[in-house]
């Protein structure tokens, strides 16, 4: 089982930047999708981006998230980034760490897909 802390969230001006960090611990699955997925109230969860497990493929991300944010990996630390730039207030929203044995094509799409997850950090931008 996969256990994943994440960290980084908090308060930003609409242009700004936050980093968000998760901890990968536990048994990770050998193949599939690492990834984040965000929730705003009263909305559904939505995919964010998305890097494949022992993958040299292309990161995933959502339409309304690319070219301003950035997911990364650092397998030597166990650890998850998403770098979010020029944030804009339809970002704000609980951010969930998530993994899957799916590939990152289906679950950016269905995060539904994403079988394990974290507690979550909580993003908000201010216009």
């Amino acid at each position: 089982q996969v256990q994943l802390v994440e960290s980084g969230g908090g308060s930003a001006q609409a242009g700004g930047s936050l980093n968000l960090t998760c901890i990968v611990s536990g048994h990770p699955y050998s193949s599939g999708c690492m990834g984040w997925f965000r929730q705003a109230p009263g909305k559904k969860p939505q995919g964010v981006a998305g890097i494949g497990i022992g993958s040299d493929g292309s990161p995933i991300y959502a339409p309304s998230v690319k070219d301003r944010f950035t997911i990364s990996q650092d397998n030597a630390k166990n650890t998850l980034y998403l770098q979010m730039n020029n944030l804009i207030p339809e970002d704000t929203a609980m951010y969930y760490c998530a993994a899957s044995p799916l590939d990152c094509v289906v679950v950016v799409v269905a995060p539904q897909g994403f079988g394990s997850r974290g507690q979550g950090t909580q993003v908000t931008v201010a216009s």
